[in-house]
């Protein structure tokens, strides 16, 4: 037990114990520290030193009464700074007395000099914040006796096996207890309670996270009393840098709401203030900003994965996921102040994205409910950096055989990392990141090095909705096309054998239109053997392709159709030789996409079309549109009407007219040919034909 390894400790406070002020009269400087008791004054109008009206910083009050001798106590208000020769602890319960409630209307914060032989180890401004009769109710790590409450704070300063945040005194059995724990690291639970005689002693050197820190808004109250108030400052901003910054624990912060451009800075929050009585001013336009939780984060980076590391101030309790993935890539923290989750460059479900050459990003979420996410929870992008550079390897094969012949074969060759690309190219073999539906493009994989000794093959190439996250597999784990009128084989470039190239039309997801392609990329030496899928062609026939995939053997756990294409996806991660590589593209509809050239072209065909028309604004084309409306649907339409289909939709045109003629004059003829019906029966006619063209004649035709 660690406590019955301070015997030297016990024999020196307990030799001077009776004479206290001899133990700060012999304390070397670099001994002597500090420790807080909120909401109490200590009364000694006859041992009062000094009084500094005007002192905004409770570090400036400390820091004098450090460099004053006589000094061994302070009281200190928000502007008030008051010195005594004495301290509550000085010649027993004599003085003890004297240390009195002070919480309403303004709450005093008491400050008492002591003398800790490991005081050097916490450099802060202040070693603990006492609370009287109170405790934590938290696991507790060590236990024992001491015989005095300093002797119970050096202990936990000294502890070496856990970090030490609190320590709690008994009076009476002198009972020393330490914890990993305070109040600060429990906030939001109820285990901070009232027990008589103990006292309980927060550290405040313990090295908290600082670099990414969440605040709450408190609205409509500020502190009666504050450790530090700042002017002319800038922004609420700088204010919250203040407070990650201090040279104490600040966990709570105003701005402006007690003067213009004025900041104030405060260790305490609602959760170390319940044993004060109205500690708040209450004004309706005041807004006071609480320390909900501070993140520091390192990351691991590996050959296939990469590991974020997470430290948090309070306890923490719910998950953390990569984006988009809250269940498939996730882990379930509970009641933890330091957590990890890794994901690997490999893992589809966690959707790390490869940036450039070497680089990888990933975005995670911190999240305190299991089911929704709040303003506490926060998201972090992770990413990590590989030098691919060049790589000696040395193959030395021994031949030495006893006699004359000395060793004869060394090899030494530079070989390069196999890095990879997946890029989309038009027709003329330009990358491109936008298309129209349709548009004949190449999926290319390319190793960048024309000298690397190394071929690809590919395998599990998906397609992904952009939107709704939803996937096509394209090319199957075994490296054949599922279906071959989307995405053909994949081959090798003529130009290149470290390149591979699978020919598509463009196509887009209904939700989204931008289509991300994930591919599993295999290096291999010297060669890669390809595999022979059975596709259908475009004339509905099966034939026999190489494609460039793995082998897999048909005993699979994967169920293959009858053309040996798998029935449906199992997600899994690649083998630790494979790499994953990703790439997106814009696609548009053709509807959507007209150049100027287009149009020109559009306009030029409806001038033709013109030719054919009637003068009339009331003629009908065959689709029962006007010319006007032809042109338009046209301009509107992209290039999907064709020159044939203008000259379709012309003859068309033509036909109907036609026909109206031919009838019009077999009714002219029966007309005269029968004179006893009159102009009646030729008026009747006519109504009849204007009835044709009002329904809509030329559709019935068609």
């Amino acid at each position: 037990m660690r406590l019955n390894a301070v015997v030297g400790l016990l024999v020196w406070f307990g030799s001077s114990a009776v004479l206290g002020q001899d133990i700060l009269d012999s304390c070397p400087p670099e001994m002597v520290t500090f420790e807080l008791v909120t909401g109490y004054v200590y009364t000694a109008p006859s041992d009062m030193l000094d009084s500094q009206p005007g002192t905004l910083m409770l570090t400036d009050c400390i820091d004098t009464c450090r460099a004053n001798s006589s000094c061994r106590s302070i009281n200190y208000e928000t502007g008030l700074c008051v010195l005594f020769s004495s301290s509550a602890d000085q010649y027993g319960a004599q003085n003890v007395g004297q240390l009195t409630p002070s919480q309403f209307p303004v709450f005093t914060i008491y400050v008492q000099k002591n003398c800790l032989p490991s005081a050097g180890l916490c450099d802060a401004a202040w070693s603990f914040e006492r609370v009287m009769d109170h405790q934590l109710n938290t696991q507790i790590e060590k236990r024992g006796k001491v015989d005095s409450r300093q002797q119970c704070m050096q202990l936990c300063l000294e502890e070496t096996d856990f970090e030490c945040r609190s320590a709690m005194f008994t009076e009476g059995s002198g009972e020393c207890r330490l914890a990993r724990m305070d109040r600060h690291s429990l906030v939001g639970r109820p285990v901070f309670e009232e027990a008589q005689g103990v006292h309980y002693m927060e550290v405040n050197c313990v090295s908290d996270p600082t670099r990414l820190c969440l605040y709450s808004r408190e609205r409509g109250k500020i502190l009666k009393t504050v450790d530090a108030v700042y002017q002319a400052i800038a922004s609420e901003q700088d204010c919250q840098d203040l407070c990650n910054n201090a040279p104490f624990r600040c966990h709570s912060y105003d701005y402006n709401d007690t003067g213009d451009n004025v900041c104030r800075l405060s260790h305490h929050s609602a959760s170390t203030l319940s044993q004060i009585e109205e500690p708040y001013l209450y004004i309706d336009e005041a807004t006071t900003f609480q320390l909900s939780a501070c993140y520091n984060v390192s990351i691991d980076c590996h050959s296939g994965d990469m590991r974020a590391n997470i430290r948090t101030t309070s306890l923490f309790d719910g998950k953390v996921y990569a984006k988009g993935s809250p269940v498939t890539c996730m882990e379930d923290i509970s009641n933890s102040m330091e957590f990890s989750i890794t994901m690997e460059y490999t893992d589809l479900e966690c959707g790390v994205q490869r940036e450039g050459l070497g680089g990888y990003i990933s975005e995670v979420i911190i999240q305190h409910h299991d089911a929704i996410v709040t303003s506490a929870d926060l998201g972090l992008q992770l990413s990590c950096e590989y030098d691919l550079t060049n790589k000696s390897v040395a193959n030395n094969v021994d031949l030495s055989i006893t006699g004359e012949i000395s060793p004869s074969l060394f090899e030494e060759s530079v070989v390069d990392s196999p890095n990879v690309v997946m890029r989309v190219a038009d027709e003329s073999g330009d990358e491109t990141k936008t298309a129209v539906v349709g548009d004949p493009l190449s999926m290319v994989f390319e190793i960048l090095d024309p000298e690397s000794p190394y071929e690809i093959f590919i395998r599990d190439l998906v397609a992904v909705d952009g939107a709704t996250d939803t996937e096509l597999l394209l090319i199957d784990e075994r490296g054949c096309p599922t279906d071959a009128a989307i995405m053909g084989e994949v081959v090798k470039s003529p130009l290149s054998n470290k390149t591979m190239t699978s020919q598509f039309d463009a196509f887009r997801f209904p939700t989204s239109d931008v289509v991300q392609f994930r591919a599993m990329i295999t290096p291999c030496l010297p060669a890669c053997e390809p595999v022979v899928c059975d596709v259908l062609d475009y004339t509905g026939q099966i034939k026999s392709v190489d494609s460039y995939g793995r082998k897999k053997r048909a005993t699979d756990a994967t169920a293959l159709d009858l053309f040996g294409n798998p029935r449906s996806r199992t997600k899994r991660a690649a083998s630790p030789e494979e790499m994953l590589v990703v790439q997106s593209l814009k696609i548009v509809d053709r509807y959507g996409k007209r150049d100027e050239k287009a149009r020109q072209q559009l306009e030029k065909k409806t001038r033709r079309l013109d030719d054919y028309s009637t003068s009339s604004e009331d003629t009908y084309t065959s689709s029962g549109e006007t010319v006007a409306d032809v042109s338009d649907s046209l301009l509107h339409s992209g290039d999907c009407l064709d020159k044939t289909s203008m000259i379709t939709g012309a003859t068309v045109f033509l036909l109907a007219q036609l026909i109206i003629v031919v009838m019009f004059g077999l009714i002219w003829r029966r007309t005269h040919r029968d004179n006893n019906k009159g102009l009646n029966m030729l008026e009747s006619r006519a109504d009849s034909l204007s009835y044709m063209y009002d329904a809509g004649f030329a559709r019935r035709i068609q």
